[in-house]
């Protein structure tokens, strides 16, 4: 099998990205088959090609500057060695990469475009303390929501990005607006698929972005919007009754905490 690697940063949530380069399809004049599909995670699409064969899979990977794309085209003429190697080197992996680059340079520009007129959801994780060993930065802020359909369940502190606005931009405006403090945000934490309405959209079209932060001033955060807010350590996370976004991101502030 012969192959090749491309990696596309897409400025885009992973739910954008992926919608986008499905309907893109692939730069192939063959139709290829489905083999596997993951929303918004992973596709694998394959065909036979005369005696030989052509995969192309594509994984979709979340980052603090949108979707990371990492596909993999791989081949297989069907020819015996040596003359593979030769329609391989001389024609077929010029003709490829000079297809996928034109292909992915559309790709993240319509997926780019695209992302401008869906609503997106962003949230913190807040720390508390700067993690200097004396014992801060051990505890994470979360906040009990007041009505609604998730009453009396927990999130992350955070909001929706309005339009215009970057994701660092609007979590910091939200968090001014829910808790009355500054925060200086930190690294990204992780994606999470949204299966619900958001900002009129439909379902399934947002994703939930999340980035650690602190207060840098030691200032106190009051529970504007929430009905409560409260510091927990590491143990104390798996007892609370979370709404279903931030749950699977769990695992992430769990290892961000005993890091620190």
């Amino acid at each position: 099998m012969y192959q090749l690697r491309f990696t596309t940063l897409v400025a885009a949530p992973l739910t954008v990205a992926f919608d986008v380069a499905r309907a893109l399809g692939r730069p192939w004049r063959v139709p290829l088959d489905e083999v596997e599909s993951v929303r918004p995670a992973r596709d694998v699409f394959a065909a036979a090609l005369g005696r030989g064969r052509v995969t192309h899979s594509r994984d979709f990977s979340a980052t603090g500057e949108g979707t990371r794309v990492d596909e993999e085209v791989a081949w297989d003429t069907g020819l015996p060695w040596p003359i593979s190697g030769l329609v391989d080197r001389v024609v077929l992996r010029r003709r490829i990469a000079r297809a996928m680059r034109a292909h992915l340079d559309a790709y993240a520009a319509a997926a780019a475009r695209l992302a401008l007129d869906v609503v997106q959801v962003v949230g913190a994780a807040i720390l508390d303390g700067d993690g200097d060993g004396d014992g801060d930065g051990d505890r994470v802020l979360v906040a009990q929501r007041a009505g609604g359909p998730y009453d009396g369940c927990w999130e992350f502190p955070g909001g929706k990005v309005e339009p215009g606005e970057s994701d660092l931009s609007a979590l910091v405006r939200e968090i001014a607006e829910e808790l009355g403090v500054p925060i200086e945000p930190q690294e990204f934490v992780g994606e999470v698929l949204l299966d619900g309405v958001v900002g009129g959209g439909p379902p399934g079209a947002s994703t939930l972005r999340v980035w650690w932060a602190r207060i840098p001033n030691g200032d106190r955060p009051v529970a504007h919007e929430h009905a409560q807010l409260r510091w927990v350590g590491v143990g104390e996370l798996d007892d609370l009754d979370w709404i279903p976004a931030d749950r699977p991101l769990l695992p992430a502030v769990r290892s961000l905490l005993t890091r620190r």
